[in-house]
Formats: structure tokens, C-alpha cells, sequence
């Protein structure tokens, strides 16, 4: 069963950044597709990126020029750097690979 290892959240202001990072452990081959979701209050979990193997990320439009998803190698670590924040994006934010989600880390963008 993967477990992840989610970090990176916090509070920011709008315009700011920060940098999400996820670690699928207990799994033994490489993730071939990993990503983010969030969730915002009242609102349904939605993609944020997806990285695949082999194929260009996936973002939301949402997020399109502002977020950027990576993955070093084969190894089981996805990180999503988030530039130009805005209050819009404040939800909790999920890693997801193999049909699963991470606890989450919540992200906050107020002034």
C-alpha cells in the first residue's frame, strides 16, 4: 500500500509562492503517473497537474502558467512549484498516484 509524504504548504500572500513536494513510499517500481488534487471548503476535489511518464504535464486552467509539476528520475517524488498565488487557490492539496490520495497539505493565500 503507497504512503506518502506530503510537505510544503502554508500560509502566503497573494502573488506569492510556495513549493509542494510528495514522497510515495512502499512501492517498488516507478510511479508511472503522479500528481495533485485540492479541495477547496464546499467545493469538490479537483486536479490540479499531473505528471506521466513519457507525456507532457496536465494542469488545471486554473492554474496554467503559474504552477509547474516535476519529478526527478524514477524516483517516487513529485513536486509542484506554485508562483502568483492567488486567495482562489487556498484549499487543501493532495498527492495522488496509484488511485490514492495523501493526506494533504493545506495551502492559504491571504493578505
Amino acid at each position: 500500500q503507497v504512503e506518502f509524504v506530503e510537505s510544503g504548504g502554508g500560509l502566503v500572500q497573494p502573488g506569492g509562492s510556495l513549493r509542494l513536494s510528495c514522497a510515495a513510499r512502499g512501492v517498488a517500481f516507478s510511479i508511472y503517473r503522479m500528481g495533485w488534487y485540492r479541495q477547496a471548503p464546499g467545493k469538490q476535489r479537483e486536479l490540479v497537474a499531473l505528471w506521466t511518464t513519457g507525456a507532457n504535464p496536465k494542469y488545471a486552467e486554473s492554474v496554467e502558467g503559474r504552477f509547474t509539476i516535476s519529478r526527478v528520475n524514477d524516483d517516487n517524488t513529485v513536486h509542484l512549484q506554485m508562483d502568483n498565488l492567488q486567495p482562489e487557490d487556498t484549499a487543501l492539496y493532495s498527492c495522488y498516484a496509484l488511485n490514492s490520495w495523501g493526506q494533504g497539505t493545506q495551502v492559504t493565500v491571504s493578505s
